[in-house]
C-alpha cells in the first residue's frame, strides 16, 4: 500500500530533487545558448544512461532482460523524458528558465486528475485538490505581475511546457506498475533513460546534424554533464525512490518547489532580482503542500477540537 503522507525522509529527498530539477533549468538555460533542443536532450539521456549502466554494473544489479518489461521502459522512456525533455528546452529557446520551471509546477494538477481517474488508491480528496489549487496560486503570485504581461508574446512555448507537464502526469502514474513489477527504482531509471536515448538519437543525428556543429564552450559541456548525471541519473533515482512510497501524487510536488530553487539559483549564481511576490507565492506554495500531506491541518483540527 502507498503511504499517503509522507515520511521525513521522503520529505528530505523531495527536497534534494527540488534542487536538482531546479537546477536543470538553470543548465538547460546556459546549454541552449550554443546548442539546439534535440541534441541536448539526447546528450542528457545518453550521458545518463551511461553513468547509471555503469552504477548498474558495478553493484551487480540484475540486468532486466524480458520483452514485455522493455516495452514498458520504452513508453515510460517516452513519456517521462524523450517528450517532456525535447518540450522544455525547446520551449527554453523563447522563454526565461524560471518562468519554464512555474509553468511546469502545473504537473501536479494533472497528475492529481490522472492519478484520481486510473489509480484506486491515489483518490482525488478534496484535501488534495485544495492543495492543488492553492500552490497552483502561489506560482501564480510567483510569476508577479511583470511575467504575465509578457505572457502572450511567447505563447506557443507556453503551450509546449504545460504539454511536457502532461506527459509528467501520465508518466508518473505509469511509473507506478514497476512495484507490483518487482522492479527496482533504479532498474526502471536506468530502463527509461536507456530508451529515451534510442528514441532521441536518429532524430537528433537526423533533424539536426550534431556532428556539423561547432565544438560547444567549456561552460556548456558542464552544464549538459551537470544535467546529465545530477539532473537525471541522479534525480530519477530520488524520484521513483519517492515514488514507490509515498505515491503518484505526493512524488510532483517537488513541481511546487522546482520554481523556488530555480528562482534562488538565478537570483545567486545570475544576480537576477528576488521580487516581494517570489516570498509571498512561496508561502502558497508551502500552504498548498500541507494541504495535500495533510498532518499540519489534523493536527489544527485536533487542536480546534481541545478548545
Amino acid at each position: 500500500m502507498i503511504n499517503q503522507r509522507m515520511s521525513p525522509k521522503d520529505w528530505l529527498m523531495l527536497l534534494l530533487l527540488s534542487f536538482l530539477w531546479g537546477g536543470s533549468f538553470f543548465f538547460i538555460a546556459v546549454a541552449v545558448s550554443e546548442l539546439p533542443p534535440l541534441t541536448i536532450v539526447t546528450m542528457r539521456v545518453g550521458m545518463a544512461s551511461i553513468t547509471l549502466w555503469t552504477i548498474l554494473i558495478i553493484a551487480g544489479y540484475e540486468i532486466p532482460r524480458t520483452l514485455k518489461l522493455w516495452r514498458s521502459f520504452f513508453v515510460l522512456g517516452l513519456l517521462n523524458n524523450a517528450i517532456p525533455f525535447s518540450l522544455i528546452v525547446w520551449g527554453q529557446t523563447h522563454i526565461t528558465s524560471g518562468l519554464a520551471s512555474i509553468i511546469n509546477a502545473t504537473t501536479p494538477l494533472f497528475t492529481v486528475l490522472i492519478a484520481g481517474t486510473l489509480l484506486t488508491d491515489e483518490h482525488m480528496t478534496p484535501a488534495k485538490i485544495a492543495g492543488v489549487m492553492i500552490g497552483l496560486l502561489g506560482v501564480i503570485v510567483l510569476i508577479g505581475p511583470s511575467s504575465l504581461t509578457n505572457a502572450g508574446a511567447n505563447t506557443t512555448a507556453q503551450l509546449a511546457i504545460m504539454a511536457a507537464a502532461v506527459s509528467y502526469g501520465f508518466a508518473t502514474v505509469y511509473g507506478r506498475r514497476f512495484k507490483t513489477m518487482g522492479i527496482s527504482p533504479f532498474t526502471t531509471v536506468v530502463g527509461q533513460v536507456t530508451c529515451a536515448t534510442i528514441i532521441l538519437l536518429p532524430l537528433a543525428l537526423f533533424i539536426e546534424r550534431p556532428d556539423q556543429l561547432e565544438n560547444p564552450s567549456l561552460n556548456v559541456w558542464l552544464a549538459v554533464i551537470s544535467l546529465a548525471v545530477f539532473s537525471t541519473a541522479l534525480a530519477y533515482i530520488l524520484f521513483f525512490r519517492i515514488l514507490a512510497s509515498s505515491g503518484a501524487t505526493n512524488v510532483v510536488l517537488v513541481t511546487f518547489l522546482v520554481p523556488i530553487t530555480a528562482s534562488l539559483l538565478g537570483w545567486l549564481v545570475l544576480s537576477e532580482a528576488l521580487h516581494a511576490e517570489y516570498f509571498i507565492g512561496m508561502v502558497f506554495i508551502g500552504l498548498g503542500l500541507a494541504a495535500i500531506d495533510g498532518r499540519l491541518w489534523d493536527k489544527a483540527k485536533r487542536l480546534t477540537k481541545r478548545h
